[in-house]
């Protein structure tokens, strides 16, 4: 091969290796990480996740959409030709938010996240709660005794040999249960009392907020969502330790009834209703509560905003795993929504998440109040 043609050749392969390339600057962020000889700034750090790549980076995106979710006003959109008077008075554009539905799965609760959702319930930062039977007993069971620190590796058999329970490298003593038997079986007794002398008409919601108000203590997020009035729908009540209660009561002292219908019509009512604020999801986890809010919120036509916090993956076909852009196939996330979804365990992401976000918010407000 001739020196030339050997050039030509060179020429070809250097084209096709270095192909010249779009220019990304000023379209695309930079990546680039925080930098510690700037002392240790957490909030510095945490803005820096946006530039940092992969989940970091997903995480930095959520905290900007759950960012936006809270910055939005009514105020903001152009009044639309057939509302009503009230909606095209100034003071009440400013006054509408965006309708916050929050869901997660019990573990969350039985996790230290309990007490970030206990804040945010709190301060009435949410709108709608949707969980498992186990977010709802864990946080009363919390109330009545502790949940330990353990080991992922512990040995069942020998866990089971000394009524111990592991959820993950949590463990939960056999006594918690039988404390939490004594607590719950005389209230149902009261309730079954009540739909038999008053007619009461009880729902899973109906119940936790009975519950909520029963435990009276301040540890619990289902006791300020008693007291702020946010609904909490499980409409997996029986399926857990709740179930068990429920099963062990009807063979003591039949006959009370829960009532589902009426909760699947305020859930979705909820959704519904919302107009004509927007909506947004926040999930944490997968199952029941993803779906529920998702299908509330297609009654809608769509939530406009969506963050899910989850390491489900989407190869099986499960709906804990799918993105959002799958649920906008169904109508359930408008195509025009803000939405990310961050492969993390959310006892790292979400914490840190609200640090930005509803924490931050919060604290400024109680600055300006001060």
């Amino acid at each position: 091969m001739g020196e030339g043609m050997e050039d030509h050749l060179l020429a070809s392969v250097r084209s096709t290796v270095f192909k010249e390339s779009e220019t990304l600057e000023g379209t695309c962020t930079k990546i680039e990480g925080y930098d510690f000889n700037c002392g240790v700034n957490y909030s510095q750090l945490l803005k820096s996740m946006v530039s940092t790549g992969f989940q970091a980076s997903n995480l930095g995106d959520a905290i900007e959409v759950v960012n936006q979710m809270l910055e939005w006003r009514l105020a903001d959109e152009c009044p639309m030709e057939d509302c009503t008077e009230e909606e095209k008075d100034p003071a009440y554009r400013e006054s509408v938010r965006c309708k916050v539905f929050l869901g997660f799965t019990s573990n969350l609760i039985s996790s230290g996240v309990r007490d970030t959702v206990r804040y945010l319930v709190e301060h009435h930062m949410v709108d709608v709660v949707v969980t498992t039977a186990g977010g709802i007993e864990e946080d009363l069971i919390k109330c009545l005794a502790p949940t330990y620190k353990g080991d992922f590796y512990l040995p069942g058999a020998h866990l089971r040999s000394k009524g111990l329970n592991r959820i993950g490298n949590l463990l939960v003593p056999n006594d918690n249960y039988c404390k939490f038997e004594d607590w719950i079986i005389p209230i149902f007794d009261k309730m079954l009392e009540e739909q038999t002398a008053e007619n009461v008409l009880w729902t899973p919601s109906r119940v936790i907020a009975r519950l909520g108000k029963e435990i009276n203590d301040e540890s619990s997020y289902l006791y300020w969502a008693y007291k702020n009035n946010i609904s909490v729908f499980c409409p997996g009540l029986t399926d857990g330790s709740l179930g068990d209660m429920l099963y062990f009561h009807s063979f003591k002292n039949p006959g009370l009834i829960v009532d589902i219908v009426q909760d699947i019509r305020a859930m979705n009512g909820e959704a519904v209703h919302a107009s004509p604020r927007k909506t947004g999801m926040i999930i944490l986890g997968g199952g029941m509560p993803k779906h529920h809010i998702c299908n509330a919120n297609m009654m809608r036509n769509g939530a406009d905003y969506a963050v899910f916090i989850n390491t489900a993956q989407e190869f099986d076909g499960s709906d804990s795993g799918a993105h959002p852009d799958e649920a906008v196939s169904w109508g359930k996330i408008r195509g025009s929504a803000k939405t990310v979804k961050v492969h993390c365990d959310a006892t790292i992401a979400f914490p840190l998440l609200v640090a930005e976000t509803f924490a931050l918010r919060g604290k400024k407000r109680v600055e300006t109040k001060a």
